[in-house]
């Protein structure tokens, strides 16, 4: 199975590099897991409504030039479905069975995701109303997927 976050901006707090690089060596004995970066667009702190759509349509084609055409697309939106654990866990099995083997997630950047990237997605996933950085997110999602996979091995997960 292969499991890839493609994620616009770069991560600049140490302590969330930190743990997103210890989910990614947790994985390594499972799944191929890569986490892929495209570049934020600079934008003012105010911006009008048709910045902020360009702003998102730039990124979104940088995120869209990365997957693969076989991919299933899951992209992290405010009000897509909530899953549990044991959901996320059955779609990365259903996908590395009967579906390829290759899981795409995609986070936005401070404007979210474009429409085109919302369209290419099979799935629209949320961890909550809340709305969360989008840099915790990544070390947030990373822990779902170790565990969704420990969960799919049938094996305790403690941590």
């Amino acid at each position: 199975m292969h499991i890839q976050i493609a994620a616009v901006g770069k991560i600049k707090e140490k302590y969330l590099a930190d743990g997103i690089a210890e989910y990614a060596k947790r994985l390594r004995p499972y799944v191929k897991f890569e986490i892929l970066e495209v570049p934020d667009e600079k934008v003012p702190e105010t911006m009008s409504p048709a910045e902020e759509a360009q702003a998102r349509e730039r990124e979104g084609e940088r995120l869209l030039a990365l997957i693969r055409p076989d991919a299933l697309v899951i992209a992290l939106a405010i009000d897509g479905e909530l899953w549990t654990s044991e959901q996320l866990a059955a779609k990365l099995r259903e996908t590395a069975v009967y579906g390829g083997g290759h899981a795409v997630f995609v986070i936005g950047g401070s404007t979210g995701l474009s429409p085109a990237v919302l369209k290419r997605a099979q799935h629209k996933l949320s961890f909550g109303r809340m709305t969360l950085p989008h840099q915790l997110m990544r070390l947030v999602l990373a822990e779902q997927i170790y565990r969704a996979i420990k969960i799919n091995r049938g094996e305790p997960y403690h941590r």
